[in-house]
């Protein structure tokens, strides 16, 4: 079949997204992917290793990122975002909106100058990092990022917020790639299908006071420790803790998971394996380690993750079944307060790091999403699908893949995009009668 001159429109750039993307640009079809964000990649991008392999996620990922880059069949739209749709025949008109980078992509060669010369350099918290390094007004995310561009971050650059700044970086820019008239663009196409992927939030544990999330050093997020294990993070990869390498460590598991309190009822599916896979980094890269695991149960139903978490335990992972009930400060060290269920022993561990393993929300703009396109979504907030066929929405013509309708591990996101783009052509084909 030929397949030219027909459109479908991918929101978001996770691996989600770009596995479909890519399998409907190899049928021929044109792809216009949008992305929210500054560089697509995802959650998986920022990920230190995948569990049970312990493969690399960035030399798994950033290939497909560069592929996605390079086809001639899709085309990527960054820090843009849906404004309106509206069926039109067995398509949809859909409005998108490109808000401005401030640094024209066809001039820039990312020598990175420009951030050198920021008067805000390594004074903005770096959201890629989980807010643990520091970044300038005008940045590349993280250096593996596609589009391979700097861009101005509005609200923090001086000039932009404020007209307050001597724009050093301009100057700094030998191609004159800077332009802070820069307004955006505004337009409207028709797409014959539609595929989501909006991706996910994790649970803010603010919320759980008892565990010392925010008001204790030394207590992080599951998300946070894997930026602290990577070599693209604040530390280089170096396991350290306020300049110091930690030699025991407590993780806790379905941390807003499970959890009538928290909202979320639901099993978030990767907590138990990432955890297992922190313990697993933890045991081969420090040396003489303790390692606490504290669970309500395990649940390793993937291929190998159950001999994965067991061999994890055979390293010398210390397995406690229940939850804390509080972390405090203790002499030079944290203090967990845990009942071990098997025993019935009150415990006070000694610690130096807690690591907590926080559950999958629904990504907040997904509910935006969902109102500009009439979806519907279940009572979590995740997109609603059909018992039969899992991407497909309620609305004909579109498509979700990913964890927008639910947790979902890495390589069942990958399986998902592929049914989404599969579901997506046949739907293309049954529209044009062939």
């Amino acid at each position: 079949m030929d397949n030219s001159g027909k459109n479908v429109l991918v929101v978001g750039g996770g691996i989600g997204g770009i596995t479909a993307a890519l399998e409907l640009a190899s049928c021929g079809i044109n792809v216009s992917m949008v992305e929210s964000g500054p560089s697509i990649g995802g959650r998986m991008i920022q990920l230190d290793k995948t569990f049970p392999t312990l493969d690399c996620s960035t030399c798994t990922l950033s290939p497909k990122m560069v592929e996605v880059s390079l086809n001639h069949n899709i085309d990527l739209m960054s820090v843009s975002q849906i404004t309106h749709m509206a069926r039109k025949g067995p398509g949809f008109l859909v409005g998108i909106k490109k808000n401005p980078r401030y640094v024209d992509p066809k001039k820039c060669t990312a020598c990175g100058t420009c951030s050198e010369a920021c008067v805000m350099k390594d004074r903005i918290p770096h959201e890629f990092n989980m807010m643990l390094g520091k970044r300038a007004a005008i940045y590349m995310p993280f250096p593996q990022a596609i589009p391979q561009k700097y861009l101005v971050d509005p609200e923090r650059c001086l000039f932009v917020s404020r007209g307050k700044c001597k724009k050093a970086c301009m100057d700094a820019c030998e191609t004159g790639a800077i332009d802070f008239e820069d307004k955006g663009e505004e337009l409207e196409a028709y797409f014959d299908s539609i595929v989501l992927a909006p991706g996910f939030d994790v649970y803010d544990p603010t919320e759980k006071q008892e565990l010392g999330y925010g008001t204790l050093p030394g207590v992080v997020t599951g998300l946070e420790f894997e930026r602290i294990c990577s070599v693209t993070g604040p530390t280089g990869g170096d396991m350290l803790l306020n300049g110091k390498e930690p030699k025991r460590f407590y993780f806790i598991q379905c941390v807003g998971s499970r959890d009538r309190q928290s909202g979320a009822r639901y099993c978030s599916r990767v907590c138990c394996m990432y955890t297992a896979k922190h313990a697993s980094i933890v045991k081969d890269r420090v040396k003489d380690a303790e390692v606490y695991v504290s669970y309500i149960d395990v649940r390793a139903y993937g291929k190998g993750y159950d001999e994965f978490y067991k061999t994890t335990q055979e390293n010398g992972a210390l397995y406690i079944r229940g939850i804390p009930g509080e972390v405090v400060e203790g002499d030079g060290c944290l203090v967990v307060r845990v009942e071990d269920m098997l025993t019935g022993e009150m415990r006070e561990i000694e610690t130096d790091m807690v690591v907590l393993a926080t559950g999958v929300r629904p990504r907040k703009t997904t509910a935006e999403l969902c109102d500009v396109l009439s979806i519907e979504c279940d009572d979590y907030g995740f997109i609603k699908v059909d018992a039969v066929a899992p991407s497909q929405t309620n609305v004909d013509g579109i498509f979700v893949c990913g964890m927008g309708s639910g947790p979902k591990d890495v390589p069942d996101t990958v399986a998902s995009g592929g049914e989404a783009a599969s579901r997506c052509m046949e739907y293309i084909v049954k529209g044009t009668g062939s």
